[in-house]
């Protein structure tokens, strides 16, 4: 906000995407947060007369809480880039990369961060053979929150029959075995130039993390600290710095990590990099900030103050 203090925050919220009511659950919450910080704060329902209403609303600051494709994918940001309103989270380049599983993929392993193997093939040609040897997993390549997620299992006599939720073309990915961690970072903006990763959680769930496990109550148990290896822990907290640098990403994000205990450190395995993930208070990147002594209506501050744009 190059030293000016931002008074009016519009937070964008819903959309269009398959996570409209995650979406609007985060914009709800962090409204509400701001609006105890001190803000005012205009609450957005994000439809096709965006434009239109963020230029009568005129805010210092756009606050994005919006999930998924079109609010954060690249879409959304370069329009704010050519309305010229500072705005929180990443910028175009980093939010297209980081929405396209497998291009982001392909630059961590540039990096030298571990990635399973994958490829993006017609979902008839996912439904008429085996990929990769099972088990593996068949998911769209732009979507969030475990949107769409088929698993195949070792032994699998034939590859799945996909419902209508799935694109033309899917990403199919090598299982990976293990426990889910995920890691939030905080960095490279205007108030913190440098990258801080906030600690590991561990995600203990019955089966699949998927969307029911991840937004439906009792769907799963977040440790943080997760009680694993402090050397498994650095190594998180290191990958996630990595890769947030390596998209070019701006403000907050979170990686997302499977680790197979019985591999040690070449078990752990970067699933992908959400640069807009949950925030609710119970949300995985806001447990992180509190329990790295940050509430949950300073985590949102710190978003507003660091917006910009140019990211």
């Amino acid at each position: 906000m190059s030293g000016r203090t931002p008074s009016t925050v519009a937070v964008l919220m819903g959309g269009l995407s398959a996570e409209r009511e995650v979406s609007l659950s985060s914009g709800r919450e962090c409204a509400v947060a701001l609006r105890d910080e001190g803000f005012e704060v205009i609450e957005i329902d994000a439809g096709r007369d965006l434009a239109a209403r963020l230029d009568a609303a005129a805010p210092d600051v756009v606050f994005n809480a919006l999930h998924g494709r079109w609010g954060e994918d690249g879409c959304v940001q370069g329009m704010l880039e050519w309305l010229g309103l500072p705005y929180t989270h990443s910028g175009v380049l980093a939010s297209a990369l980081a929405m396209d599983k497998q291009r982001s993929k392909e630059v961590f392993a540039r990096e030298g961060l571990p990635v399973a193997e994958s490829r993006i093939v017609p979902r008839a040609e996912a439904e008429a053979r085996h990929v990769l040897p099972p088990p593996y997993v068949v998911k769209p390549n732009d979507e969030g929150s475990s949107v769409g997620v088929y698993i195949v299992d070792e032994g699998a006599s034939r590859p799945p029959q996909l419902g209508p939720e799935m694109p033309d073309h899917v990403m199919v990915e090598a299982f990976a075995p293990g426990r889910e961690l995920t890691t939030t970072v905080l960095g490279q903006g205007p108030v913190q130039p440098s990258a801080r990763a906030l600690g590991v959680t561990d995600i203990i769930t019955e089966g699949w993390y998927d969307y029911r496990a991840k937004y439906a109550p009792g769907g799963s148990r977040h440790v943080v600290p997760a009680q694993i290896p402090g050397g498994i822990a650095e190594l998180c907290e290191d990958y996630a710095r990595r890769a947030h640098a390596a998209l070019g990403c701006r403000g907050l994000t979170r990686t997302d990590f499977r680790w197979d205990a019985a591999k040690g450190a070449e078990g752990l395995i970067v699933l992908e990099l959400n640069t807009q993930p949950g925030m609710t208070p119970t949300s995985l990147s806001p447990e992180q900030a509190r329990a790295a002594g940050m509430s949950f209506g300073a985590l949102c501050r710190w978003m507003v103050e660091d917006a910009s744009c140019g990211r």
